[in-house]
């Protein structure tokens, strides 16, 4: 992992999920490329996976005695803040370093989910009847159904699909290697994609193997999987800010809800920690609060 490359995705996410202004973004990116100067000068080359909360607190602190404003600074530990919570839920990170800067009380993060009913709505919003809207089908059901990182759905390729065992092998972070379930449903889709919608396309020869395909017949860019989202998103009429791993933590949460042992997820998930598939346990947690809330006798209002 590299300031470079993750500095890259981060504007990626702010444009495009976060939908910053211009000026915004710019400040933001230079806030990060700054820490970025600073990790490699003075912290002999840094990464932003093993960066911490002194390193930080350090840098803050150095700024702070060039007699910069208040709010300069304010924005610094904003923009910090909101780089290493990119990175935690692009799961970069188990860890978010950042998150004591402002005050000692560290906030648990919870992913954002979606409802079955959300997925649905946006499945139902694509146009099914084109090319481009069976191919996008397909994106989504394979986002949710295997619960893929963009990154890993935009490298899927045809020869890692078994469809006679019905899994995929996927290359995660760090080229580990898992095999997710192929559920029957989404193993049709891809097929159909694959004999019907693909096979009609020039396809070119560096990407013969790749699943997903843009129109000049390439790998497809996180960004564009992004704007597909969106604008399915918006279509539908879903108010949540959505991004593909909105669809990975769904994946997650629906299976934790619906009984699979946290063990099993965490595999399917490729986690190489236990600790990171636990947040899925907290969100369940949440829910169970609302039912006790709402319908123990001691908390609802039950009518005589």
């Amino acid at each position: 992992m590299t300031w470079d490359e993750k500095i890259k995705d981060f504007e990626i996410f702010l444009r495009f999920e976060r939908n910053f202004s211009e000026n915004t973004l710019d400040a933001y990116i230079r806030d990060i490329k700054k820490l970025k100067e600073y990790a490699e000068g003075d912290l002999e080359n840094m990464g932003p996976d093993s960066i911490d909360y002194e390193n930080l607190q350090e840098y803050i602190f150095n700024l702070s005695k060039q007699k910069f404003s208040e709010r300069s600074q304010a924005r610094w530990i904003s923009s910090i803040k909101a780089f290493f919570k990119f990175l935690l839920e692009d799961e970069c990170r188990e860890d978010n370093p950042a998150s004591l800067l402002e005050g000692p009380k560290l906030g648990l993060y919870l992913p954002d989910t979606l409802s079955l009913t959300d997925i649905n709505k946006i499945i139902g919003a694509i146009e099914i009847s084109t090319d481009l809207g069976k191919r996008n089908q397909c994106i989504i059901e394979v986002l949710y159904g295997c619960g893929l990182r963009v990154s890993e759905l935009i490298d899927l390729k045809i020869s890692n699909i078994n469809f006679k065992e019905q899994y995929i092998k996927v290359v995660g972070k760090g080229n580990k290697v898992r095999f997710v379930p192929l559920a029957d449903y989404t193993a049709e889709l891809i097929k159909c994609y694959i004999n019907d919608i693909r096979s009609k396309n020039k396809v070119n020869r560096k990407h013969e193997d790749t699943l997903f395909l843009n129109s000049r017949g390439t790998s497809m860019s996180r960004v564009i999987v992004f704007l597909i989202i969106k604008e399915l998103t918006d279509k539908a009429g879903v108010s949540k800010k959505i991004s593909p791993h909105t669809f990975r933590h769904s994946f997650a949460t629906h299976l934790l809800q619906n009984g699979a042992d946290l063990r099993f997820i965490q595999e399917m998930l490729g986690h190489s920690s236990i600790t990171t598939t636990q947040v899925y346990t907290h969100l369940k947690t949440e829910e169970l609060r609302d039912v006790i809330l709402n319908y123990h006798p001691r908390n609802a209002k039950i009518t005589q």
